[in-house]
């Protein structure tokens, strides 16, 4: 037997180099016999949360919510900008490398030469991390689509599908009738099953209603009303009125919002939550990345925005922030990615262009991404005025735009995670 790596660095470079040689079957098989074997069960409430957009969101306003309310909160969250541990957080905090490592000692002792891709794994050790953290609810935000994905080893208490739109074709499919199947996978006989997104795919429904789940539809089940200063929710039972608006900017945010109330109405009887702490719980979550606007000028704007459907949401919201002279786009994206119907809605808004390879063997070139805004029309710009330019990384990328521009302009940082995770990593450097 090779010695194990005793801490996560070491680790997390083994599932790596381990991940390159095992065939993503795309079943749940191998992950559900080791979830067995390591008796991997919860004792509370979990919540599971998946969607093409808004899962990360919706994960932050529960986990803010039922934070407030004094509960013992666990959550998954995917994927991470600095820090393999920003995966993992009990009551707010990201689990130490200590636990992972013992988690992740506890999945390979089981594994029994069992072969697992790095996301199975990992999913499975954070997951055991979880269930032994005596949890009074835990949250579990689905990867990529949700009958396939690791995380749905588990039968979830309530299940959430936020948005179901266009991404990851080569895994889930070419339309939302297809990725909508896929989302619904999660939902459970006999439990609750919520759809947040406006116009569910048929097949979502048909699937809900197939196999005996208690289906919540958003303007059927529950919805929400509001005005400039404060919104209101509707459940089937419940309803919660004078709400904040969400500390997380943007245009989808009360579908989320919404989402997280309904789930929270579904386990009023087992985690009951107060009027006060929904306020408190909406108004101070956070989640990077996500229409971050950090501090200073010039206005720098974080968005993981990497498919139409987000890109549209990102540009409505760059719409309603007022005059800036240039916009400036730190921009890299996937070349699996719908690239076309990603800078559509945001080119009126952008001035100058700098695109970044990303470290990734899927990246798009940044040169020829160049080639193709330069082939842009103009719009309403004054000639000699937009620009596109390559950079080897979203670094240099960011400190270009940093260097040009004015302290009223405005820098966005979009396209992919890793965009946004490489300039978070250029500023702590900057920083330090």
């Amino acid at each position: 037997m090779p010695t194990l790596p005793t801490t996560l660095p070491a680790w997390l470079a083994l599932l790596e180099s381990r991940h390159a040689e095992v065939h993503i079957d795309m079943g749940l098989d191998r992950v559900r016999a080791v979830k067995e074997r390591l008796g991997l069960a919860f004792a509370c409430p979990v919540i599971m949360v998946a969607g093409t957009n808004g899962k990360g969101s919706t994960c932050a306003m529960l986990e803010s919510i039922l934070l407030r309310a004094g509960y013992k909160v666990g959550l998954y969250i995917k994927p991470h900008f600095l820090d393999f541990n920003e995966r993992a957080r009990i009551n707010g905090e990201l689990a130490s490398d200590a636990m992972l490592v013992a988690s992740f000692d506890a999945v390979e002792a089981q594994r029994a030469g069992t072969d697992l891709t790095y996301f199975e794994f990992t999913t499975l050790a954070i997951m055991h991390l979880l269930a032994g953290a005596r949890l009074d609810v835990a949250i579990l935000e689905v990867g990529l689509g949700g009958r396939l994905d690791a995380v749905n080893v588990i039968d979830a208490d309530v299940a959430i599908v936020t948005s179901v739109d266009i991404d990851h074709t080569d895994y889930l499919g070419d339309t939302r009738e297809k990725i909508g199947f896929e989302k619904a996978g999660i939902f459970r006989p006999g439990k609750a099953a919520i759809c947040s997104d406006p116009v569910p795919p048929d097949t979502l429904v048909a699937h809900a209603e197939a196999i005996g789940a208690d289906l919540w539809l958003l303007g059927r089940d529950f919805n929400y009303s509001g005005d400039q200063q404060q919104w209101n929710y509707g459940g089937r039972e419940q309803r919660r009125n004078a709400l904040a608006y969400p500390s997380l900017r943007g245009a989808n945010q009360l579908l989320n919002a919404s989402a997280a109330l309904a789930a929270l109405e579904v386990l009023r009887l087992e985690l009951p939550v107060s009027a006060q702490d929904v306020r408190t719980g909406l108004v101070v979550v956070e989640l990077p990345g996500r229409f971050q606007v950090l501090p200073g000028r010039p206005t720098v704007i974080l968005d993981v925005a990497h498919n139409p459907h987000a890109a549209c949401a990102l540009a409505q919201n760059l719409g309603n922030m007022g005059f800036h002279p240039y916009t400036y786009a730190v921009f890299g994206i996937m070349q699996d990615k719908d690239i076309d119907g990603v800078i559509a809605p945001m080119a009126p808004f952008i001035d100058h262009w700098c695109v970044a390879d990303l470290a990734s063997p899927r990246s798009a070139s940044a040169a020829a991404l160049v080639a193709r805004l330069s082939a842009l029309p103009a719009g309403d710009a004054k000639p000699g005025e937009r620009s596109a330019a390559a950079f080897a990384d979203p670094g240099a990328a960011f400190a270009n735009a940093m260097s040009r521009a004015g302290e009223n302009d405005r820098i966005v940082v979009f396209g992919s995670f890793y965009t946004v995770a490489g300039v978070m990593a250029a500023r702590k450097t900057s920083h330090h």
